[in-house]
């Protein structure tokens, strides 16, 4: 039976579904998908995941009918979609305003092209605004948006059509790490509150993480040409928690899955497993903090002057005339390096933290890098990659292509820059900007 007979629920299907692109100057074709078969239901959240190359952005631009398939066919309400899917809208990961128009004239745009009036189109852009958290934007102008807040237009944008399907092409990818993970909290939260405007949501993402705490299927991509190799069950109770033990053994069995494109992918995964219990994930894929050292010092001798190492965040925050969200990185780095801990809205000093505060420049840089190697994992694989070379020097392109697979390219460049600095004040290695090399000290 073809998928386009079977049961009501599902809202969108696609059925031997291949794509390929002539070559510029070529007689030759180049084949991006082969022979996709996928199924979107009503109550669901599905990730689409695969590395760069694996056709996904293609896939759901073919979904949405803003590119036709070269063989097969893509079902919306089970009848075959001829031109644009009237049915979904697209959040994308470039923020994509008209700089002319305010936030509601921007938020209004697909409502006007279909003809509502004028009074409808703002009684529901002023909900979608409303549910987006920008209530008293309404008449500002893109350039006076931060980037977190240009991507929450941009879901305004769509939440307002009401789709049946949203979909997300890596839509918090352009954004620092922590705006990208309040935002995507939020989209979260909205999903199961039942509060979500749409019936299902298709997310393309690069992210394990991002994808396992989002979803309840994840189908896995292979490249050239783009396939399916299969798909995973998130078996989590919503929300998907990451301190749920089965939390991280979803995203290791999934990270080993991306990295050996030979293995088999099962929809259940066996979370007991001793196997995905004891496998390592990429030092690569936790991100540091922006924070350079010199803010990380400043911040923790600043604490150190409080009663008992101990201060209110939010009252830090207004002493030093900041937001607290300015604050966040840099009480992030000293947390995860194990010089601070947050507590209730307090910021507390570590016994570690008071000895780095009080320390002389040289201890501090022992400190520091004795924190550095314990709890930073990128750190220390910097560290030893540079330990296996002969001549103890390793081009920088090489730790940017590792970083690569989890960032986009301007994330990578400030992970990277973060990394230099923190490792260059512990003394483990330094850095050459002209040559573009690290090194160990002793190699220079």
């Amino acid at each position: 039976m073809a998928i386009a007979q079977q049961i009501d629920s599902i809202l969108i299907a696609v059925e031997q579904v291949s794509k390929t692109f002539s070559l510029p100057e070529s007689k030759s074709e180049f084949t991006v998908l082969r022979n996709i078969n996928l199924t979107i239901k009503a109550g669901e959240v599905v990730a689409l995941l695969g590395r760069s190359g694996s056709g996904k952005s293609t896939l759901l631009r073919i979904m949405a009918g803003l590119i036709p398939p070269s063989e097969g066919c893509v079902f919306s309400s089970g009848k075959p979609l001829r031109g644009s899917n009237q049915e979904v809208a697209m959040v994308f990961q470039s923020f994509a305003l008209l700089p002319w128009l305010t936030v509601l004239e921007n938020v209004e745009v697909g409502l006007q092209a279909r003809g509502v009036s004028r009074k409808e189109r703002q009684e529901r852009s002023f909900q979608a605004i409303n549910l987006v958290g920008l209530d008293g934007f309404e008449n500002a102008y893109p350039k006076e948006l931060s980037g977190g807040m240009k991507q929450r237009v941009g879901f305004a944008r769509a939440f307002v059509i009401e789709p049946k399907v949203l979909f997300m092409d890596e839509p918090f990818s352009a954004l620092d790490v922590l705006t990208a993970e309040n935002l995507r909290g939020e989209i979260d939260d909205l999903w199961n509150a039942n509060l979500f405007p749409s019936k299902s949501i298709l997310i393309v993402t690069h992210n394990i993480e991002e994808a396992v705490q989002l979803a309840d299927r994840v189908i896995i991509l292979g490249a050239k040409p783009g396939h399916i190799r299969g798909e995973v069950t998130i078996n989590l109770p919503r929300p998907h928690q990451r301190t749920h033990p089965r939390f991280k053994a979803l995203v290791d069995y999934i990270y080993t899955v991306m990295t050996n494109p030979d293995v088999e992918v099962t929809g259940e995964v066996d979370t007991t497993n001793s196997i995905f219990k004891n496998q390592t994930r990429s030092p690569y894929a936790q991100p540091l903090p922006h924070a350079r050292v010199g803010g990380i010092s400043g911040l923790v001798e600043l604490i150190l002057e409080q009663p008992h190492g101990r201060d209110d965040i939010s009252r830090l925050a207004e002493r030093l005339q900041l937001n607290v969200d300015d604050l966040l990185p840099i009480l992030d780095a000293a947390e995860l390096l194990g010089f601070a801990e947050v507590v209730q809205g307090d910021i507390q000093l570590t016994e570690i933290g008071r000895d780095f505060a009080t320390a002389t420049i040289l201890w501090s840089k022992e400190l520091f890098q004795q924190q550095a190697i314990a709890n930073v994992p990128m750190i220390v694989s910097i560290v030893k990659t540079l330990q296996e070379k002969q001549n103890k020097t390793m081009s920088a392109d090489f730790f940017l292509d590792f970083l690569d697979e989890y960032y986009p390219r301007e994330e990578t460049e400030r992970q990277f820059a973060t990394a230099v600095d923190w490792g260059r004040y512990a003394k483990l290695f330094e850095y050459d900007a002209r040559e573009e090399l690290l090194y160990l000290p002793d190699a220079s």
